[in-house]
């Protein structure tokens, strides 16, 4: 399989013209779309799970940037407040449709964890965004343990075509909880619900049956992908 490219984001004004780095995985043949998957709170673009997906999703066809929040790039534990990790988000966004012809065509924005969520905010914020869609990969509803911070309050607003992949067992936010709230969302978001905890993480380890469920994620979203830009 291709190596990703590596390349530059100037995040700009808004951070004292901070620069982080991103990794283009770019499907042979061409693809028809590309998608940015911002990583969660604990790791990064490098991490196995992210990588694993990267390179998986670009073998199914679609075009993959991934990148590390300034935070991450900058060696920090902590991440940014919103205002700055939304900002580094947007300057990715115009790089890769700089960088990435498909990103031009159709561009779908999203991540795990964390990264999803800012992916919502930056998406809620400006309807001008030439978006095709999101990829939400453990939607963190709310903090562990605390299901009364909620964090919906901008997802009306979003008004994209939504994926949103949720493990039974998550503590950021269980199927049950997520339903009665995408239920009044337009258009009408799409719930994939797998087994395994926020991470898609299995109860009992079995390495071929985390793979197998990760191989059926993967493919999932390469197809409800095919379904939007189809449509």
């Amino acid at each position: 399989m291709k190596s990703p490219s590596e390349f530059t984001v100037a995040v700009g004004d808004d951070v004292a013209g901070a620069v982080t780095s991103a990794l283009a995985y770019q499907s042979e043949p061409s693809a028809r779309a590309a998608l940015i998957l911002g990583h969660g709170a604990g790791a990064g673009q490098r991490s196995t799970f992210m990588v694993d997906f990267a390179r998986s999703l670009s073998s199914l066809g679609i075009d993959v940037v991934t990148f590390n929040f300034l935070y991450t790039e900058q060696r920090r534990r902590i991440p940014d407040r919103g205002p700055a990790l939304e900002a580094c988000y947007r300057a990715v966004i115009g790089a890769a449709r700089t960088q990435i012809a498909s990103a031009r065509r159709f561009l779908f924005i999203g991540g795990k964890s964390m990264g999803g969520r800012i992916a919502t905010q930056v998406a809620a914020a400006d309807r001008e965004l030439p978006l095709a869609g999101l990829v939400l990969l453990g939607y963190p509803l709310h903090p562990p343990g605390k299901p009364e911070q909620l964090r919906d309050r901008h997802l009306p607003q979003v008004q994209r075509p939504m994926l949103f992949v949720q493990g039974r067992r998550d503590a950021f936010g269980a199927p049950d909880e997520l339903t009665p709230i995408l239920e009044r969302l337009t258009p009408s978001p799409t719930l994939h619900v797998v087994d395994g905890d926020h991470s898609f993480k299995l109860s009992k380890k079995d390495p071929a049956a985390q793979a197998a469920l990760y191989a059926d994620i993967q493919r999932s979203i390469a197809e409800w992908i095919g379904q939007v830009v189809g449509s």
